[in-house]
Protein backbone atom coordinates (compact mmCIF):
# COMPACT_ATOMS: atom_id res chain seq x y z
CA UNK A 1 0.00 0.00 0.00
CA UNK A 2 0.98 3.63 -0.33
CA UNK A 3 2.02 4.95 3.09
CA UNK A 4 3.38 8.34 2.00
CA UNK A 5 1.60 10.64 -0.44
CA UNK A 6 3.74 13.55 -1.62
CA UNK A 7 2.63 16.55 -3.65
CA UNK A 8 5.31 18.67 -5.31
CA UNK A 9 5.25 22.43 -5.72
CA UNK A 10 6.79 25.69 -4.58
CA UNK A 11 5.76 27.40 -1.32
CA UNK A 12 4.42 30.94 -1.19
CA UNK A 13 1.34 32.75 -2.53
CA UNK A 14 3.16 33.88 -5.69
CA UNK A 15 3.46 30.25 -6.80
CA UNK A 16 0.18 28.92 -5.47
CA UNK A 17 -1.72 28.95 -8.76
CA UNK A 18 1.18 28.10 -11.10
CA UNK A 19 1.42 24.91 -13.17
CA UNK A 20 4.44 23.67 -11.18
CA UNK A 21 2.15 23.36 -8.14
CA UNK A 22 -0.20 20.77 -9.64
CA UNK A 23 1.16 18.20 -7.18
CA UNK A 24 0.16 20.46 -4.27
CA UNK A 25 -3.33 20.77 -5.75
CA UNK A 26 -3.74 17.00 -5.86
CA UNK A 27 -2.42 16.54 -2.31
CA UNK A 28 -4.89 19.14 -1.03
CA UNK A 29 -7.68 17.15 -2.66
CA UNK A 30 -6.46 13.95 -0.97
CA UNK A 31 -6.39 15.74 2.39
CA UNK A 32 -9.99 16.86 1.89
CA UNK A 33 -11.00 13.33 0.91
CA UNK A 34 -9.38 11.87 4.04
CA UNK A 35 -10.69 14.75 6.18
CA UNK A 36 -7.28 15.69 7.55
CA UNK A 37 -5.32 18.95 7.61
CA UNK A 38 -1.75 19.62 6.55
CA UNK A 39 0.26 21.51 9.17
CA UNK A 40 3.87 22.78 9.23
CA UNK A 41 6.47 20.37 10.60
CA UNK A 42 10.06 21.63 10.67
CA UNK A 43 11.41 18.11 11.25
CA UNK A 44 10.36 17.13 7.72
CA UNK A 45 10.72 20.54 6.04
CA UNK A 46 7.11 20.60 4.89
CA UNK A 47 3.39 20.53 5.56
CA UNK A 48 2.46 17.17 7.02
CA UNK A 49 -0.71 15.25 7.88
CA UNK A 50 -1.04 11.80 9.39
CA UNK A 51 -3.94 9.39 9.58
CA UNK A 52 -4.58 5.67 9.98
CA UNK A 53 -5.99 3.43 7.24
CA UNK A 54 -6.50 -0.32 7.67
CA UNK A 55 -4.57 -0.04 10.94
CA UNK A 56 -1.55 1.42 9.12
CA UNK A 57 -0.19 4.96 9.47
CA UNK A 58 -0.43 7.06 6.30
CA UNK A 59 1.29 10.41 5.77
CA UNK A 60 0.66 13.32 3.43
CA UNK A 61 3.60 15.61 2.71
CA UNK A 62 3.94 18.91 0.83
CA UNK A 63 7.64 19.85 0.87
CA UNK A 64 8.26 23.53 1.63
CA UNK A 65 11.88 23.46 0.46
CA UNK A 66 11.15 24.73 -3.07
CA UNK A 67 11.00 22.26 -5.91
CA UNK A 68 14.74 21.68 -6.42
CA UNK A 69 15.19 20.42 -2.84
CA UNK A 70 12.03 18.30 -2.57
CA UNK A 71 14.06 15.18 -1.81
CA UNK A 72 15.34 16.65 1.46
CA UNK A 73 11.79 16.73 2.78
CA UNK A 74 10.69 13.37 1.35
CA UNK A 75 13.77 11.48 2.55
CA UNK A 76 13.55 13.00 6.06
CA UNK A 77 10.06 11.63 6.64
CA UNK A 78 10.51 8.37 4.75
CA UNK A 79 13.74 7.48 6.54
CA UNK A 80 12.44 8.35 10.00
CA UNK A 81 9.26 6.28 9.64
CA UNK A 82 10.93 3.55 7.58
CA UNK A 83 8.72 4.05 4.52
CA UNK A 84 10.22 2.20 1.55
CA UNK A 85 10.37 3.86 -1.89
CA UNK A 86 7.71 1.46 -3.22
CA UNK A 87 5.33 2.79 -0.53
CA UNK A 88 5.71 6.39 -1.72
CA UNK A 89 3.52 8.13 -4.30
CA UNK A 90 4.72 11.49 -5.64
CA UNK A 91 2.21 13.66 -7.52
CA UNK A 92 3.80 16.19 -9.86
CA UNK A 93 3.25 18.30 -12.97
CA UNK A 94 4.28 16.74 -16.29
CA UNK A 95 5.07 18.67 -19.47
CA UNK A 96 4.78 15.60 -21.70
CA UNK A 97 1.12 14.95 -20.87
CA UNK A 98 -1.79 17.10 -22.01
CA UNK A 99 -3.94 18.95 -19.47
CA UNK A 100 -6.87 16.72 -18.60
CA UNK A 101 -4.82 13.50 -18.55
CA UNK A 102 -2.64 11.71 -16.00
CA UNK A 103 -0.32 8.72 -15.90
CA UNK A 104 0.80 6.46 -13.07
CA UNK A 105 4.18 4.74 -13.10
CA UNK A 106 6.70 3.05 -10.83
CA UNK A 107 10.36 3.94 -11.22
CA UNK A 108 12.19 5.27 -14.23
CA UNK A 109 13.87 8.51 -15.22
CA UNK A 110 13.15 11.87 -13.62
CA UNK A 111 12.88 13.22 -17.22
CA UNK A 112 14.48 16.51 -16.22
CA UNK A 113 11.95 17.30 -13.49
CA UNK A 114 14.00 18.96 -10.75
CA UNK A 115 11.76 17.82 -7.92
CA UNK A 116 12.04 14.18 -8.99
CA UNK A 117 15.77 14.59 -9.62
CA UNK A 118 16.35 15.52 -5.98
CA UNK A 119 14.04 12.78 -4.68
CA UNK A 120 16.04 10.25 -6.73
CA UNK A 121 19.25 11.52 -5.15
CA UNK A 122 18.01 11.74 -1.56
CA UNK A 123 16.20 8.38 -1.54
CA UNK A 124 19.00 6.70 -3.45
CA UNK A 125 16.34 5.00 -5.55
CA UNK A 126 13.97 5.67 -8.44
CA UNK A 127 11.58 2.91 -7.34
CA UNK A 128 8.78 5.10 -6.04
CA UNK A 129 5.39 5.71 -7.66
CA UNK A 130 4.66 8.88 -9.60
CA UNK A 131 1.28 10.37 -10.45
CA UNK A 132 2.07 12.47 -13.51
CA UNK A 133 -0.47 15.29 -13.89
CA UNK A 134 -0.48 16.73 -17.39
CA UNK A 135 0.12 20.47 -17.79
CA UNK A 136 1.03 20.43 -21.49
CA UNK A 137 4.12 21.82 -23.18
CA UNK A 138 4.68 25.39 -24.44
CA UNK A 139 6.17 24.03 -27.67
CA UNK A 140 9.67 25.37 -27.11
CA UNK A 141 12.28 24.21 -24.61
CA UNK A 142 13.32 27.81 -24.05
CA UNK A 143 9.80 28.62 -22.78
CA UNK A 144 9.52 25.73 -20.29
CA UNK A 145 10.63 27.64 -17.16
CA UNK A 146 8.29 30.50 -17.88
CA UNK A 147 5.48 28.02 -18.65
CA UNK A 148 5.66 26.03 -15.42
CA UNK A 149 5.91 29.15 -13.25
CA UNK A 150 2.82 30.78 -14.75
CA UNK A 151 -0.86 30.20 -14.15
CA UNK A 152 -2.55 27.90 -16.65
CA UNK A 153 -5.31 29.25 -18.84
CA UNK A 154 -8.83 28.83 -17.49
CA UNK A 155 -9.51 25.91 -19.84
CA UNK A 156 -6.30 24.17 -18.78
CA UNK A 157 -6.96 24.75 -15.08
CA UNK A 158 -10.44 23.27 -15.42
CA UNK A 159 -8.98 20.25 -17.24
CA UNK A 160 -6.30 19.76 -14.55
CA UNK A 161 -8.91 20.03 -11.79
CA UNK A 162 -11.05 17.43 -13.53
CA UNK A 163 -8.02 15.14 -13.75
CA UNK A 164 -7.38 15.57 -10.03
CA UNK A 165 -11.01 14.69 -9.26
CA UNK A 166 -10.85 11.57 -11.42
CA UNK A 167 -7.49 10.46 -9.98
CA UNK A 168 -9.03 10.61 -6.51
CA UNK A 169 -11.14 7.61 -7.50
CA UNK A 170 -7.94 5.56 -7.33
CA UNK A 171 -7.27 6.57 -3.71
CA UNK A 172 -8.93 3.49 -2.13
CA UNK A 173 -6.74 1.27 -4.32
CA UNK A 174 -3.58 3.20 -3.42
CA UNK A 175 -4.47 2.61 0.22
CA UNK A 176 -5.27 -1.08 -0.23
CA UNK A 177 -2.16 -1.73 -2.30
CA UNK A 178 -4.03 -2.69 -5.47
CA UNK A 179 -1.77 -0.68 -7.76
CA UNK A 180 -2.92 -2.58 -10.85
CA UNK A 181 -6.48 -1.35 -10.39
CA UNK A 182 -5.24 2.11 -9.41
CA UNK A 183 -3.22 2.28 -12.63
CA UNK A 184 -6.19 1.14 -14.67
CA UNK A 185 -8.39 3.85 -13.18
CA UNK A 186 -5.85 6.63 -13.66
CA UNK A 187 -5.06 5.63 -17.23
CA UNK A 188 -8.63 5.11 -18.38
CA UNK A 189 -10.12 8.12 -16.62
CA UNK A 190 -9.81 10.54 -19.47
CA UNK A 191 -12.18 13.42 -20.15
CA UNK A 192 -15.03 12.39 -22.44
CA UNK A 193 -14.77 13.59 -25.98
CA UNK A 194 -17.47 16.01 -27.02
CA UNK A 195 -20.28 14.38 -28.95
CA UNK A 196 -20.49 15.21 -32.61
CA UNK A 197 -23.58 17.25 -33.39
CA UNK A 198 -26.33 15.17 -34.89
CA UNK A 199 -27.31 16.05 -38.46
CA UNK A 200 -30.42 18.16 -38.68
CA UNK A 201 -33.18 16.36 -40.55
CA UNK A 202 -35.67 18.69 -42.20
CA UNK A 203 -39.22 17.54 -41.49
CA UNK A 204 -42.09 18.96 -43.47
CA UNK A 205 -45.21 19.57 -41.36
CA UNK A 206 -48.09 17.28 -42.32
CA UNK A 207 -50.25 20.29 -43.10
CA UNK A 208 -47.86 21.26 -45.92
CA UNK A 209 -47.67 17.84 -47.55
CA UNK A 210 -49.46 17.74 -50.91
CA UNK A 211 -51.49 14.70 -51.99
CA UNK A 212 -50.78 15.40 -55.67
Amino acid sequence: MIRLFVGLGNPGPEYEQTRHNAGFWWLDAVARELKINLTPDKSYHGLVARTSVHGQSVWLLAPQTFMNLSGKSVASLANFFKVSPQEILVAHDDLDIAPGEAKLKLGGSHAGHNGLRDIHAQLGSDQYWRLRLGIGHPGSKAEVLNWVLKKPSLDHRIAINQTIDRALKALPYFLSGDMEQATRLVHTSKPPRPNKPKPVVAVTPASQVSDT
